[in-house]
């Protein structure tokens, strides 16, 4: 019987002919048939997987060297694009539309040896947090499925979380990695804004969209990072520095210095459990020899405001290719004159969420409130940007809870300002840049597994992945 823990165990396991990419991907493709009610994917890609891992096993058995991923089954969100497979982000203005190229971070997948299995459901365009904005329909929690996944990558949070892939990408513009993972009891990782190309990733708000990854061990984010990031030519945001080889810099005994913010771990709005057990460990961190101290921190009730006036300012400039006219729905209907026609294509195929934040942003950039809104936004942005790097001038990490809530109940959240205001703690990381991980260290009283969130200076995703290591190893012991 296949199983799975690690990248590292079932390449061990396939040199040693123990296990097959065919036993592997036929494993997943049964158990994604047993969960089909949870929703996860949109689409499965069982013949074409197949075929690839059956040319991979040829390949291997031949004296061919493995790929860092060779064999690896992996889930991408569907706002990744995939050549000559189905793209829609999970919205009706795009059924039907089919991928003319891949993007980057696919690319590389493939190139190191991965088995793409499918496309995973997720929020329409990537916006919301519960997953129950989707045009395929909500994706179900598979520790309580009464209960949310996340979102907006809820979809890829549940296929690692089920067991349905070994590693699922996502797309987080101000938490869609890390809060699903938060909520399904897994690893989430953001990237600094610019390690990993964004060319091929559908745009939300181009100056905070990153892909980001989801695993079961620290060693598979890291290693999944590394075939991934680098330069690419195609997306002129990326960055151009030296890619690390991660994977093999993850053990450490370093003690480090570690701030938390006062005004995040005693907002009116956190679970007191979630705070205890967050406070807990700062205790236990000290204990064992690290750094741990409150900072102030006098910008968290700016922090949502602004992130919202300025990602659906991005999402209303982004999301205005979809006109019904080169590619996507277009309405049936009949209608006066072009400007009609937009209307009505636009009206009927955007779902009730992504229509909201599209005017939103359409209203802060308009003449009489871009000033009051929109650059007011950006200046919160820089000093944010200040605040934050001062922090690191002085300690390693900040640490914070992932979400103010464990995931809540299906319909729960139907107040739209109630669901933006939970974004509280992932956000900050966006409007910075930095790189940031949930760690899945606590499980509340209520069942349901919590993180523990650490963000790092920008580009330093070795020692973020470092302490991760060291603190999920701590979790084991």
């Amino acid at each position: 019987m296949f199983a799975y823990s690690s990248v590292e165990q079932y390449h061990a396991r396939l040199q040693d002919g123990s296990t097959t990419c065919v036993q592997a991907v036929e494993h997943y493709l049964d158990q994604i048939n047993q969960c089909l009610h949870l929703n996860a994917f949109v689409t499965v890609y069982a013949a074409e997987a197949l075929e690839r891992a059956t040319a991979l096993d040829n390949a291997r058995q031949s004296g061919t060297a493995m790929g860092p991923l060779h064999g690896v089954v992996i889930g991408i969100k569907d706002v990744i694009s995939h050549k000559d497979h189905g793209l829609s982000a999970a919205s009706n203005i795009l059924k039907g539309f089919t991928a003319i190229y891949s993007a980057t971070a696919v690319e590389r997948l493939l190139a190191a040896g991965a088995i793409i299995i499918g496309s995973l459901n997720c929020d329409e365009f990537a916006m919301g947090s519960t997953n129950e904005h989707s045009a395929y329909g909500k994706v179900l929690n598979a520790i309580d499925e009464t209960r949310v996944p996340g979102g907006s990558s809820g979809g890829s949070a549940v296929a690692v979380q089920a067991g349905l892939c070994m590693i699922s990408l996502g797309s987080d513009t101000g938490g869609s990695v890390r809060q699903p993972a938060d909520f399904c009891g897994i690893i989430g990782l953001k990237p600094g804004y610019g390690r990993i190309s964004r060319y091929g990733l559908i745009s939300y708000a181009s100056s905070f969209d990153q892909i980001g990854i989801f695993g079961t061990t620290v060693n598979d984010v890291a290693l999944a990072l590394e075939v991934m990031s680098g330069a690419d030519e195609y997306d002129s945001t990326v960055s151009q520095q030296e890619v690390p080889a991660y994977s093999q810099l993850l053990p450490t005994e370093k003690k480090f210095r570690y701030a938390y913010l006062h005004s995040a771990l005693h907002h009116p709005a956190l679970d007191p459990e979630i705070k205890e057990a967050i406070i807990n460990k700062g205790e236990e961190l000290q204990a064992a020899g690290h750094t741990v101290e409150a900072v102030d921190f006098d910008l968290i009730d700016y922090v949502v405001p602004a992130y919202y006036v300025l990602t659906t300012a991005e999402a209303s400039s982004n999301l205005s290719r979809y006109d019904g006219v080169k590619f996507g729905y277009r309405t049936g209907s009949d209608s006066k004159d072009l400007t009609d026609f937009y209307k009505m294509t636009r009206s009927e195929g955007f779902g009730k969420e992504v229509k909201r934040r599209i005017m939103l942003g359409t209203f802060v950039l308009s003449a009489g409130y871009y000033d009051a809104y929109f650059t007011r936004a950006q200046r919160v942005r820089q000093l944010l940007c200040d605040q934050i790097n001062a922090i690191f001038k002085n300690y390693d990490f900040i640490f914070l809870p992932t979400s103010p809530v464990t995931a809540f109940r299906a319909g729960e959240m139907d107040d739209p300002i109630a669901m933006y205001l939970a974004d509280i703690y992932t956000v900050m990381a966006n409007l910075v840049g930095c790189p940031a991980i949930s760690l899945p260290l606590f499980r509340h009283s209520n069942g349901m597994p919590f993180g523990l969130q650490v963000m790092s200076a920008r580009f330093d995703e070795v020692s973020l992945l470092q302490v991760a290591n060291q603190l999920l190893t701590q979790k084991k012991d």
